[in-house]
């Protein structure tokens, strides 16, 4: 069973900054793959990065709209994901979702079946 509650989000100008949390349980315990995704009104919900919880290789992977911007990462002690967010946008304005699977890439965006209720985030310019 997979669990996952998202916190953080909120109102910030154009160029602020941003950071999500993910609050991750997965019973019984097996490695996954965790992403955070986003969805603005009326559109679909596209993957924004996506990190392994196993392995050493520190693989991360990144839409290229958010490149350079925001940066994923995992607290393994703390079971919690992060998604720092810099230099917003008013494009980057979206619900943001937490989620996760376990078999295949982390950044094929298409094979994550669990998600959490969301955090919206608004950039006004």
């Amino acid at each position: 069973q997979v669990q996952l509650v998202e916190s953080g989000g909120g109102s910030v100008q154009d160029g602020g900054s941003l950071r999500l949390s993910c609050a991750i349980s997965i019973v019984p315990y097996s490695c996954a793959c965790m992403a955070w995704f986003r969805q603005p009104p009326g559109a679909d919900r596209d993957g924004v990065a996506g990190i392994p919880t196993c392995g050493t290789s520190g693989a991360t992977y990144y839409a290229d709209s958010v490149k350079g911007r925001f940066t994923i990462s995992l607290d393994s002690a703390k079971n919690t994901l992060y998604l720092e967010m810099d230099d917003l946008k008013p494009e980057d304005s979206a619900m943001y979702y937490c989620a996760a699977h376990t078999r295949g890439s982390c950044g094929a965006w298409s094979r994550y079946t669990s998600w959490g209720q969301g955090t919206q985030v608004t950039v006004s310019s």
